[in-house]
């Protein structure tokens, strides 16, 4: 066996401690998709109602990702790790508790909070702790991302056909698991970056560069979370209601944008400029999205653009965080920090919109209409051209911590 396998196979059992809960945590992006139908029925919510299980995270998540590198900088990595799994058990283990919908929606906030924690300093823990480098940590860290957007959706799927609760009470459980392990086996705190002021994420967005991606990534996060969140509800009158096979349309899902994401965006971009990837990959995710409101009636046709989407999705994940790491001169942490706050606060809007829209016009609606969001994300990237002249270049200059905490928040 070559070194560099052995280096990445031969880690630390606090590596794998923390690369266990990294599973985890990205599990609970597609955990609740197949139960969402579930919840509306146990708890007689009305689809928007239900749809709010995701605003509620993705709003908190994106509010929260502007200041976890002020507080990661400050108390540690380590230390804010810690804190997000713990929220993370507690909220997650209070929804499955929980007798109405109001009570869920508020539960996944208080998650969506510990979710921004934990990610936004997991990899920043594991280039901490690992044998091998910076670039044995990243790979170790994006096949935990892969892994746990995979799983999510099947886990969600296998738990929630004997309850909607079951989902819910199995993350809180492994993430309890998680906690304990890296409580014990993570013994050396990785070493902090400088200082972060609390204004500095703020501040960033007067960077034109980086302000042309956020928003840019705003309206390409409505199309993603309406394709994520609105077609378990557009499945139903299909026959396709019950969570397990929910589960198992969204682990293919989840399958496909963790081979593109790992496998596909980093051969593209050897070959061509990343803006280039973008103006290619977005106008296929919008005509992707444009199929599923034809194919709306179909759940064969509907399924396929769901696969479809997600190989689409995770190209164009990789690429942007890419672009944001070089977008500017500023600390990667903060452009990262700044750039995911604005783009999950575009997830929050999707899906109730989603809802809404099939209500008031048609069960096409919302793919539309999410088509033309990526259809404008498109428009910015090309009529901002000019101040993305850096995103084309090498991502180099980083130190590892560096490069772990942009990658974290951007992933996330």
């Amino acid at each position: 066996m070559s070194r560099p396998e052995r280096s990445i196979l031969h880690q630390p059992t606090a590596v794998w401690a923390v690369a266990f809960a990294c599973v985890i945590a990205f599990m609970g992006i597609g955990l609740v998709d197949p139960i969402l139908p579930a919840i509306a029925r146990d708890l007689q919510a009305s689809s928007t109602e239900t749809e709010m299980l995701f605003t509620s995270y993705l709003l908190v998540t994106g509010i929260a990702m502007f200041f976890t590198s002020w507080l990661s900088s400050r108390i540690g990595a380590k230390r804010t790790l810690l804190i997000g799994l713990a929220l993370i058990i507690v909220f997650a283990a209070a929804a499955g508790l929980s007798q109405s919908v109001e009570s869920v929606i508020g539960f996944r906030a208080g998650w969506g909070l510990g979710n921004a924690l934990f990610i936004s300093t997991a990899l920043a823990t594991i280039v901490g702790a690992a044998a091998g480098g910076t670039s044995s940590a990243i790979i170790l860290y994006e096949a935990a991302l892969g892994l746990g957007i995979a799983i999510g959706p099947l886990l969600g799927g296998v738990l929630g056909s004997l309850s909607w609760r079951g989902p819910f009470f199995g993350s809180a459980t492994l993430m309890a698991v998680g906690f304990v392990a890296i409580v014990v086996m993570l013994k050396r705190e990785p070493a902090r970056p400088e200082p972060i002021r609390l204004s500095a994420p703020f501040r960033a967005l007067a960077h034109p560069g980086l302000r042309v991606l956020a928003a840019a990534a705003f309206f390409y996060n409505i199309g993603f979370f309406v394709l994520l969140a609105y077609t378990p509800f557009a499945l139903v009158p299909l026959g396709l209601a019950d969570a397990r096979t929910l589960g198992l349309v969204f682990f293919g899902w989840g399958v496909a944008l963790a081979v593109t994401s790992v496998g596909v965006a980093p051969a593209l971009t050897r070959r061509m400029p990343r803006t280039r990837v973008l103006w290619i990959v977005l106008p296929l995710l919008a005509l992707d999205l444009v199929a599923a409101g034809v194919f709306v009636a179909s759940a064969v046709g509907l399924v396929a653009c769901v696969i479809a989407g997600g190989l689409l999705l995770g190209v164009l994940n990789t690429v942007l965080t890419e672009c944001v790491m070089e977008a500017t001169d500023l600390p990667r942490a903060v452009a990262s920090s700044s750039y995911s706050g604005v783009r999950f606060l575009g997830g929050a809007i999707a899906p109730p919109a989603a809802t809404l829209l099939a209500a008031a016009v048609g069960p096409a609606t919302p793919f539309l209409a999410a088509a033309g969001a990526v259809v404008v994300a498109v428009l910015i990237l090309i009529l901002g051209h000019s101040h993305l002249g850096r995103v084309n270049g090498a991502v180099a200059g980083l130190s590892g911590l560096e490069e772990a905490a942009a990658i974290g928040s951007g992933d996330s």
